[in-house]
């Protein structure tokens, strides 16, 4: 399907410090500044000796962050309120916060996000999970809507697309910037199983069309989007908060499960990998969302029959589910997953971020986890944001 690229809400759409505004997108068209302020594709500045490269411009905007910085944008953690999203953020420059319902709302009706964002060196990503039905954040804020299955069941995409313009724009009028939603789970399981009604169907087409229709929504408003969860969770034999997981073999999955992530794949969204064990493609204890094969799989694609992906990869929860608390700590799990290949580590407190970072960049500096990847990764963070880094 076409690539629907979303606009960035105005929090992230200041231009950085030094820098002329610019794509973003990571398209490969030069822009300049001229001294009027206009921009011209490919054309240098009057009194510059020649256009900047989009080289240049990656070399300048990694070179604002200290290499802890870096490590810290690949993060995203859940916060109990203003004070503690403004303490993680202040301290430490994480990349994202996520909003959960353990989180106090006020922060998003009385002022204190903004606080929380002006803290932030660069635009701060500001999370949540808004599915409908039973995974619902902010129903309390911006009313409830009804589970994927159920909506499935009762709209037409056409219907669903509209109704989700108006939670988009809620979601957007209190500071979300990102939405880990849809998820595009293929699944026939109770509605109270782990997946169970948060899948829009058993069918591959109905769970692409549903989707599709929310994540053009969603782009619209200026939301980002995130396709939940790599490479298929809704043929699982359990649930991932309570232990480890097991789904079908690759040659089953890719008839089925992974069909929405092949139809989606260049939607303009992130994708999250769960923590999920694949037979003959993951190691044995070792999940998807730490695996390397399975991170290879969705950049290459063709061993899905997919188009490469070059976006963010974001992690399911590394902190509160079983299937990884079992086998590691959090400061392992992260460094695991990104030296797997995900771009952005997600968990849901602030307790254990300076740790965290310590063991990062311990990584680096024994070479388990490249430079060169960490750069990656903060520049797919950026383009994903829309942050302007022509400069």
């Amino acid at each position: 399907m076409r690539k629907i690229p979303f606009v960035l809400l105005a929090v992230l759409a200041v231009a950085l410090t030094g820098c002329s505004g610019g794509d973003g997108g990571g398209s490969g068209t030069t822009t300049t500044a001229n001294p009027g302020g206009a921009t011209a594709p490919g054309a240098a500045a009057s009194g510059e000796s020649g256009p900047t490269t989009e080289g240049d411009c990656a070399a300048e905007y990694l070179g604002r962050f200290t290499t802890r910085e870096k490590l810290a944008q690949l993060i995203t953690v859940g916060v109990t309120g203003t004070d503690d999203a403004l303490a993680v953020v202040r301290d430490h420059q994480v990349g994202g916060i996520f909003v959960g319902s353990w989180t106090d709302q006020s922060m998003l009706t009385d002022g204190g996000l903004t606080q929380v964002t002006a803290a932030a060196k660069t635009p701060l990503m500001v999370t949540t999970d808004e599915e409908g039905g039973r995974v619902s954040r902010l129903g309390n804020l911006i009313g409830t809507a009804p589970s994927a299955r159920e909506t499935a069941q009762t709209m037409t995409p056409d219907e669903f697309y509209t109704a989700t313009l108006d939670r988009a724009r809620a979601m957007r009028d209190l500071g979300i910037t990102v939405d880990f939603a849809p998820d595009i789970d293929v699944s026939s399981q109770p509605d109270d199983s782990v997946i169970g009604d948060r899948s829009f169907s058993d069918d591959p087409a109905v769970v692409t069309r549903y989707a599709d229709a929310y994540i053009r929504a969603m782009h619209e408003v200026g939301l980002g989007t995130v396709l939940k969860h790599f490479p298929g969770h809704g043929s699982s034999t359990g649930d991932s908060h309570l232990g480890a997981v097991t789904v079908p073999p690759l040659s089953e999955l890719s008839d089925s499960d992974l069909v929405p992530f092949r139809e989606l794949i260049d939607s303009g969204s992130a994708v999250m990998v769960g923590h999920l064990d694949v037979p003959g493609l993951t190691t044995p204890g070792v999940p998807a969302s730490i695996s390397p094969e399975v991170m290879n799989l969705l950049r290459e694609g063709s061993g899905y029959g997919a188009a490469p992906f070059d976006g963010v990869i974001f992690t399911d929860d590394l902190s509160g589910m079983a299937a990884i608390t079992e086998r590691l700590s959090i400061a392992q799990a992260v460094e695991a997953a990104l030296v797997a290949g995900a771009d952005n580590a997600l968990w849901i407190s602030t307790d254990a971020v300076g740790q965290v970072l310590d063991q990062l960049e311990q990584a680096v500096a024994a070479g388990r986890l490249p430079m060169e990847r960490v750069d990656a990764s903060v520049l797919r963070m950026a383009d994903y944001k829309r942050i302007p880094r022509a400069c």
